[in-house]
């Protein structure tokens, strides 16, 4: 089986990287992706700490038996969460409550205190089911289940296209980067160096464009008429359903726990 998304998303940038396999990676591919989409539109809907903290504890659970790389899974987690330590510090001063404290008049609430470490716990635990049940199965088979699950074609293809020339754009920009440097280009807050780096990207985005007219006419002259062709069949197993049941249950815990705490 070639690389997961999880690994394309960084081997692009020169890493070699390896998952090693797990039950997770038996399960059919439609099946994951489902689940995983359930789970996050129940977990995001989620209003109180109960449900979310049990949709990070799965989570955490689904972590471990999928076998990823720990280090590697919380330095991603970590890199979301500097951004919702920004929120976390700006929620309070924004949502009327019950003051903690006050800066330069600016009153911080425990309700937007609350509310940012909610809408964390939320964002973590989809983040890592995302990288669980999705980012561990390869583009091509993603792209399968997408298609098997009636996605239109035209959004599979993106997809699709997007893992398999990061890499391509990767190399053409470190191409154009050594040419700066052999050119004794340094970066400095100047003038000519916003101006250097405007025509780099300039030039990157004319580059990509001119290699994406040279490999539509290359599908074209192998016969693609924009269909996304199905080779393959996906089947339904035993251990699929198993797992879906199980998913589904608990979901339905998770959505009993929010509809019983709105009722008190």
């Amino acid at each position: 089986m070639s690389q997961g998304l999880e690994h394309s998303l960084t081997s692009w940038s020169g890493q070699a990287l390896k998952h090693q396999a797990s039950w997770i990676d038996d399960i059919d591919a439609r099946v994951r992706v489902v689940c995983s989409g359930l789970f996050a539109l129940v977990v995001v809907s989620s209003q109180h700490f109960v449900p979310a903290l049990l949709g990070l504890l799965c989570a955490f659970l689904l972590v471990k038996s999928s076998k990823l790389n720990i280090k590697r899974t919380l330095r991603r987690v970590v890199a979301m969460d500097l951004f919702m330590l920004m929120l976390i510090c700006v929620l309070p001063f924004t949502t009327p409550g019950d003051p903690i404290f006050s800066v330069f008049g600016l009153t911080a609430s425990w309700q937007g205190l609350l509310h940012a470490l909610l809408i964390t716990v939320k964002a973590n635990a989809v983040l890592l089911v995302l990288f669980s049940l999705v980012a561990t199965m390869s583009a091509s088979t993603l792209g399968h289940a997408l298609a098997h699950l009636k996605v239109p074609d035209k959004l599979v293809h993106l997809m699709l296209f997007m893992v398999r020339y990061l890499d391509v754009i990767s190399q053409e920009y470190k191409k154009m980067r050594r040419a700066m440097q052999a050119r004794a280009f340094v970066l400095r807050t100047n003038r000519h160096t916003w101006k250097s780096i405007g025509y780099l990207f300039g030039m990157l985005l004319i580059r990509s464009v001119e290699r994406a007219e040279r490999i539509s006419d290359a599908m074209k002259c192998r016969g693609f008429c924009g269909r996304y062709y199905l080779n393959d069949e996906m089947k339904i197993g035993r251990v699929d359903v198993v797992f879906g049941v199980a998913f589904l249950c608990f979901l339905v815990l998770l959505i009993g726990l929010n509809i019983d705490d709105l009722f008190k």
